[in-house]
């Protein structure tokens, strides 16, 4: 008996060590990139600047944040964020109710078509030729109309519905309502946290994108933050590529910018809106809430 206790505390011991070691190394490189575009960059061609800047300047955040370019990308990217999301989890759910019924007619017949087209597809250049052809080359549906569907999320969506109790559905049919009704106000209060979760996926998606922005558009209006922040990687990628002499120089001059700085300072800009978002839905991310709703 008092093995098996000190064996559950060394279980325990050794799982309470393994997170924490997830935790340092998902969390410190984060830190890292934060620390350094809070420092100046004659500062950071020193060394040890690794857990908390020397030397505290918000210039390569000044310099970024002026930039129109970027602050149009942020725009186009919160409405694509604000528009594309809610609509993508409206298809995906109301695809999913009528495959997650197994009286569906021919269900299995739309599970296999819907599955095949995950493995399955014609590639970048005939994906570009059906963009065109339908005039949204250019455009800002070019963001919205294409990843509406995610077959994936949908699975993930039907599969859920099918474990909800059949008990509720046919309550309500007694009560006279239909399979409206029954979608709207039974299905998807009940489905809020499966919900919640493709949501924030598809959110992170649109946040993230960047290839669609760079292949398919070509005005500067219709630029993301993510592919104008490629644009700037690229960019101060080249123009930091200079002489140790010139880095040893930038240092005496006390440089407040640099190339580096820049691109970690462009990094962050990117990513914390979606950091900040995140905790807010963390919440929905548990078991399903009909637990213990039907009674037997």
């Amino acid at each position: 008996m008092v093995l098996e206790k000190y064996g559950d505390y060394i279980f325990k011991f050794f799982v309470y060590l393994f997170l924490v070691v997830v935790l340092l190394t998902t969390f410190l490189p984060f830190w890292n990139i934060l620390v350094l575009s809070l420092n100046s960059a004659g500062d950071t061609v020193r060394g040890g600047v690794y857990f908390w800047p020397r030397d505290i300047t918000f210039s390569s955040y000044q310099q970024i944040l002026n930039d129109t370019e970027i602050l149009n990308g942020i725009w186009v990217t919160i409405k694509r964020t604000i528009v594309g999301t809610p609509l993508s989890v409206m298809v995906i759910t109301m695809l999913a109710y009528p495959l997650s019924r197994r009286h569906l007619v021919g269900r299995k017949g739309f599970n296999l078509y819907f599955i095949f087209t995950m493995y399955f597809g014609g590639g970048l250049i005939p994906y570009y030729m059906v963009l065109k052809a339908l005039n949204m080359i250019d455009t800002f549906s070019v963001f919205i109309l294409p990843g509406l569907m995610n077959v994936f999320y949908m699975i993930i969506v039907r599969t859920f519905m099918e474990g909800l109790p059949i008990e509720v559905e046919e309550s309500a049919k007694v009560d006279g309502a239909n399979d409206l009704t029954i979608f709207f106000r039974i299905i998807l209060p009940l489905t809020t946290p499966v919900l919640a979760t493709i949501g924030l996926f598809q959110a992170i998606g649109h946040w993230n994108s960047w290839f669609d922005s760079y292949a398919f558009t070509y005005s500067n209006d219709l630029k993301t933050l993510q592919a104008v922040l490629v644009k700037i990687l690229n960019q101060f990628q080249t123009g930091g590529m200079v002489s140790s002499a010139q880095m040893l120089a930038d240092s005496a001059k006390r440089t407040a910018v640099s190339s580096d700085t820049i691109r970690m300072a462009a990094t962050m800009v990117a990513t914390l809106p979606i950091v900040i978002v995140y905790p807010f839905l963390q919440k929905y991310f548990v078991k399903g809430m009909t637990l213990g709703a039907v009674k037997s």
